[in-house]
């Protein structure tokens, strides 16, 4: 398999960089633990991931990404921008997948969340409505409700912004929206907030 990305660019963007704390779930994604506690997250394995998520991703109609967490909102932003995907940063507002009175209620056929911990009501509604989930995991989550991970550094723009840029390119080319990477209209600087070098 390619890499979507060369291995330099995720350990910039510190995506490979976990939490001192981990989780059984999460093991089999380390690379290795640091003499200070930290983890670092398999770079082969962030990239694969991506990729697998993606292929899953893309045969959906309805995808809605989620994220509460203040780093994800400059990301979310743009990806809302870049796509036709339905996009819902800051605060997931109770019913918004349950409640068909609700003035935002939506049907997703799958939810990506950025950070389960966080976005907990997102998962507690799609478990509800059997929608299946996707999300960005680091070091330090329970899995028990997610369908498919993406490891990596969710505490962070440039890492977030890295992941979901991927994600969300590859999704549009299997699509067939895009056919090559250069063909995507937003660059990497986009999601991560930073200035291309």
């Amino acid at each position: 398999m390619t890499e979507l990305m060369e291995r330099e660019k995720y350990v910039n963007a510190g995506t490979h960089l976990g939490m001192r704390k981990k989780s059984k779930d999460v093991e089999d994604f380390i690379f290795q633990t640091r003499p200070d506690g930290l983890s670092i997250i398999d770079v082969e394995k962030i990239d694969k991931r991506i990729d697998v998520a993606a292929s899953f991703l893309s045969r959906f109609d309805k995808i809605l990404f989620v994220g509460r967490k203040e780093n994800a909102l400059p990301v979310l932003d743009v990806l809302d921008e870049a796509t036709d995907f339905e996009v819902i940063s800051g605060r997931f507002m109770p019913g918004t997948l349950t409640n068909p009175s609700f003035e935002r209620y939506f049907e997703p056929d799958v939810v990506v969340v950025s950070d389960p911990i966080i976005d907990e009501q997102a998962i507690f509604e799609a478990i509800k409505k059997r929608v299946p989930i996707v999300a960005v995991c680091d070091s330090y989550t329970d899995l028990d409700y997610v369908d498919l991970i993406i490891p990596g550094n969710n505490k962070g723009q440039k890492s977030l912004g890295t992941i979901l840029y991927l994600l969300t390119r590859e999704i549009l080319k299997r699509r067939g929206e895009i056919e090559e990477d250069d063909d995507f209209d937003y660059a990497l600087a986009d999601f991560t907030g930073e200035e291309e070098e």
